[in-house]
């Protein structure tokens, strides 16, 4: 059977016009996709026996085109290295101007987000190997909409290990995401009849967005220093989403009195709990706080992710649910996107399981704890500002002296010098009028660049 190509084996697609011969034909479509984008510098092309047989053309009319266009100095040939694109020469003009690169901060000191130049690579490697190593064919095909079974049952044994989560494999689901997972609870809720549901106040802007588009009604639920006002829930409500473990922003956990309250609530008027365990594994000077869930198990969805212990961009969370919940989250799923990426979740579950899940954690949270307290030395030695919520998590509130900037001069300050920070009045659902503080994450910078960064912070808030 013939080959495709011969010897690079390249594919290359060619929009060829012969009307005006075929070389010359040739010439203006290699010219045309040089000129346009398509064949970036350096790109290496089909040998000319290769092209020819693919268009249909003699190997004589391809060589006489590759010829001219290096004369032209868009194609450099190496003998023994093949035929490459060269580049737009200086008096072409590319037909598009190039998209404007992403702007990313100088210093990022924003909340919720992790050091990901710690990710375990090495560890994921193995894992990845181990995995792939003793993988079934059918690890490559269509995946399960509720999760894969390897990693339901390690999260089943590790949440109930480390968080005091109550569950079994068969009640967990698996998402992309936990913007997604929350997502999709909502329109499950609000298709089951439920109208409204109180959010955190002030809270992740995450809770009110996606009750909202679900067609819910957000109520505000307010926070003082014992965590959410539970009191305030009636039985109208129909749902509550908050942070019981380290609220955000606050810090604050919720008060045992008020767990059992929020508890003794839900089962009397049926009502739902959503528990986002934001920052549970990350706890410092303080004894940990069990899961809300442990309580409760069937009146609690409990959520987790892997975006603050590993990285953002795996796309990994999970939901714990009550039993009658199963089904419709599972059957929401399929209709979104049908299921989460296989490997993904085959390697998590090997990292949990050998406990390398652990051993990264553990690291994590010796890193972050000096990094909070350099953080909290220097915010000392500065008058009227006062840090709050350090006990764990990944960030800091810190609240400003009544006779200095404002949240927003400060933060559009920081901007302009590449600092970024969080601000705290966003967070309450009616910011007007709402007491101000920004919210300084300690994890996302690296090793190196997170005193360069506090220095950054600093100077901004020295200088007023």
């Amino acid at each position: 059977m013939p080959e495709h190509w011969s010897g690079s084996r390249l594919d290359l697609h060619i929009d060829l016009d012969a009307a005006g011969g075929r070389r010359t034909g040739l010439e203006s479509a290699l010219r045309a996709a040089i000129r346009q984008g398509r064949l970036p510098a350096g790109t290496l092309l089909p040998s000319t026996r290769g092209l020819a047989r693919e268009l249909g053309l003699s190997r004589g009319t391809v060589t006489a085109a590759y010829g001219q266009l290096v004369e032209e100095g868009r194609l450099i040939t190496r003998p023994g290295s093949g035929t490459t694109v060269a580049g737009i020469p200086q008096h072409a003009t590319p037909a598009t101007p190039p998209a404007p690169a992403p702007t990313t901060p100088r210093h990022d000191l924003r909340p919720g987000l992790p050091d990901v130049s710690a990710f375990p690579t090495r560890a994921w490697l193995a894992a990845t190997r181990r995995v792939l190593t003793r993988a079934r064919p059918e690890v490559f095909g269509a995946g399960d909409p509720q999760g894969r079974i390897e990693l339901r049952h390690a999260l089943a044994d590790y949440l109930g290990r480390t968080r005091g989560v109550i569950t079994t494999p068969d009640h967990i689901v698996i998402t992309s995401g936990c913007h997604q997972g929350l997502g999709l609870l909502s329109g499950v809720l609000a298709a089951g009849g439920i109208s409204t549901a109180a959010v955190e106040d002030p809270g992740h802007r995450l809770f009110r967005d996606v009750v909202r588009r679900a067609g819910l009604t957000a109520v505000a639920l307010p926070v003082d220093a014992h965590g959410a006002r539970v009191e305030e829930l009636t039985q109208r409500t129909g749902a509550v989403f908050l942070t019981p473990s380290h609220q955000y922003p606050t810090g604050v956990p919720l008060h045992p009195g008020r767990r059992q309250a929020l508890c003794a609530w839900a089962r009397s008027t049926g009502g739902l709990i959503v528990e986002d365990d934001y920052d549970g594994e990350y706890r410092y000077d303080r004894s940990p706080v069990g899961a809300l869930q442990g309580i409760a198990p069937d009146h609690v969805v409990y959520c987790g992710t892997a975006s603050k212990t590993l990285g953002p961009a795996l796309r990994l969370a999970w939901m714990v649910l009550p039993p009658p919940l199963v089904p419709l989250l599972v059957r929401a799923r399929q209709e979104a996107d049908l299921y989460t990426e296989t490997l993904g979740q085959l390697v998590l579950a090997d990292l949990i399981t050998t406990h390398a899940y652990d051993r990264h954690i553990r690291a994590a949270r010796l890193r972050y704890r000096r990094r909070r307290e350099l953080l909290v030395n220097r915010v000392a030695a500065i008058p009227g500002f006062r840090v709050h919520g350090v006990p764990a998590g990944l960030h800091a509130l810190l609240t400003l002296p009544s006779d200095g900037p404002t949240e927003h001069q400060l933060l559009t300050r920081g901007a302009r010098h590449g600092l970024a920070l969080g601000g705290l009045t966003d967070l309450h659902h009616v910011p007007a009028n709402r007491p101000q503080g920004l919210l300084i994450g300690f994890a996302a910078p690296s090793e190196h660049g997170y005193p360069v960064a506090l220095d950054a912070l600093f100077t901004l808030l020295a200088s007023n």
